[in-house]
């Protein structure tokens, strides 16, 4: 035992005037390998942003996407699916079939909006076109369809070179006209349900002005609003200024129109119900010293259950009418009060199901990319496929495109962001159009999966 102590002892002696050798670096850790669906869509992105800039510099408006829809139906038929086109007009419906399963439908939408471009960017569009109403203007993808159309076909292309992975039923659908809030509704009319497979799924996402580029954000229940477009048009009987007395003033009565509109929301609307009613133009008159007979009022009217957008409408109708009323207004001359074809129905993702693709997401990412994000006031015509069979599984979420540095820099008040619908709108579209081809691929082998 002495000798086992004399050597421990005689061993701490040469160790502590030995000189202090460092530790070996640790080997470096090995780089998770990147999945195959984002390596794939990584070799791919060469490819898919000349497409993307290609669709920003020459964006289409509603109902007139023909050339749109023409170059992308090429790229579905070059990849094996049958392809119908002029489905609801511009639409563009394209089938594969791949044995017993779910059927699918994945969406995108392929219209432009009627905005002048002012984002600087190198492909920006210089497009000009006419309005069905007549009025020439720029045209902008300003609400981030081209990313839309993008994604969806790496997403077509994927599932197309998976078939062993997935089946099921593929029905990929271009649709048009979702800025004025028809182009669901004309599909759906021209028989999308009845002429190809009818889903018992559907998805779509949709980019975001207010996420940061890559990250994704999901809504159980109602994600987006009812949208109704009014008109107003208040009747008066006109006359000089100088003799107001002699007159029915439609201006003053459409101002007494528009303080009374907001106690619909403040006074009359549960708070725990959101609804917004908001007066964006008032017109009315040709000079200063002239009342005119007419005045015209437009408004935005938007809210979530269908009770609620029925009881906003019914409001406003009451309160033009009683304010007229007050202000003598004889029963032929009464406000006309005109709902606007371009309604939009509320989206809503059956809770349940929502969660569910949010937890195929949050284990497919990593955890700080996916989380539950607020309802929109905003709209979107998705939602009809579900409303048009509610025993659809439906989901939509959302894409962040705002670049990280301007994230930050807005959350610290120096900058304020473009919103969707801005002619500065110009999302980190490489990272929108990866995430979102990603996120949706995954999706689909999730709902398509093989036993």
């Amino acid at each position: 035992m002495r000798h086992v102590l004399t050597a421990i002892l005689a061993a701490a002696s040469l160790t502590s005037i030995a000189p202090a050798q460092p530790a070996p670096p640790a080997p470096p850790a090995a780089a998770p390998p990147p999945n195959e669906i984002a390596a794939t869509i990584a070799k791919d992105m060469d490819g898919l942003m000349a497409l993307y800039r290609d669709l920003h510099a020459n964006p289409e408006l509603s109902e007139q996407e023909s050339a749109t829809a023409a170059k992308l139906a090429r790229r579905l038929k070059a990849m094996k699916f049958e392809v119908t086109d002029r489905v609801g007009g511009t639409g563009v419906v394209a089938v594969m079939k791949n044995g017993s399963g779910p059927v699918l439908l994945i969406r995108a939408d392929m219209d432009g909006l009627p905005v002048t471009e002012q984002t600087g960017l190198e492909f920006a569009s210089k497009v000009r076109a006419r309005t069905a109403e007549g009025t020439e203007t720029g045209v902008m993808h300003a609400c981030g369809h081209d990313t839309h159309m993008t994604a969806f076909i790496e997403t077509a292309r994927l599932l197309s070179s998976m078939k062993d992975k997935w089946k099921g039923t593929l029905v990929m659908i271009l649709q048009p006209a979702e800025e004025v809030g028809r182009g669901a509704r004309l599909m759906l009319e021209d028989g999308l349900y009845t002429r190809f497979p009818r889903p018992t799924h559907a998805i779509a996402f949709h980019d975001a002005a207010n996420l940061e580029a890559g990250k994704i954000g999901y809504t159980p229940g109602f994600a987006l609003a009812n949208v109704d477009s009014v008109d107003l048009l208040v009747r008066g009987a006109g006359g000089h200024g100088a003799y107001p007395q002699g007159t029915r003033d439609p201006i003053v009565l459409g101002a007494r129109i528009v303080t009374s509109l907001q106690t619909l929301v403040s006074r009359e609307q549960d708070p725990f119900d959101p609804a917004v009613v908001t007066v964006g133009s008032f017109m009315g008159g040709t000079k200063h010293n002239i009342i005119p007979d007419d005045a015209k009022l437009l408004l935005t009217v938007r809210s979530y259950s269908d009770a609620t957008r029925e009881k906003l409408i019914r409001g406003i109708e009451r309160i033009a009418r009683g304010e007229a009323i007050a202000a003598g207004i004889p029963d032929n001359r009464m406000p006309v009060v005109s709902v606007k074809d371009e309604f939009t129905p509320s989206t809503y993702n059956p809770p349940a199901f929502a969660l569910q693709m949010a937890d195929v997401l949050k284990a497919h990412f990593p955890a700080d990319r996916v989380s539950e994000t607020r309802p929109s006031m905003a709209g979107e015509d998705f939602g009809r496929y579900y409303r048009a069979d509610k025993s659809i599984e439906s989901f939509i979420f959302w894409v962040g495109g705002v670049p990280a540095d301007q994230m930050a820099k807005a959350a610290a008040g120096e900058i304020s962001l473009p919103t969707l619908h801005s002619p500065f709108w110009a999302p980190q579209a490489d990272k929108v159009i990866a995430t979102a081809s990603e996120a949706m691929t995954i999706l689909a082998m999730s709902i398509l999966k093989r036993d």
